[in-house]
């Protein structure tokens, strides 16, 4: 049970931080300082390395919990 909740509490802080990474980025399109090639490379690899890490935070806590316990 703690495993889930404190994968969840992280993937919440993951999620959080592609999404204010995303809002930048956009900040900079906007301004045209990147380019819409370098804005989409940008955010689908904000996403696809925040589901990634998401989904492997539970195997990583659990694997501390039994070195702890």
């Amino acid at each position: 049970m703690p495993v889930i909740l404190i994968s969840i509490f992280s993937a919440i802080i993951i999620f959080i931080t592609v999404f204010s990474l995303i809002k930048v980025i956009s900040i900079a399109y906007k301004r045209e300082e990147i380019s819409v090639l370098k804005y989409r490379v940008l955010a689908a690899s904000f996403i696809v390395i925040g589901i990634l890490i998401a989904l492997v935070l539970p195997f990583g806590y659990q694997r501390i919990f039994d070195i702890i316990l």
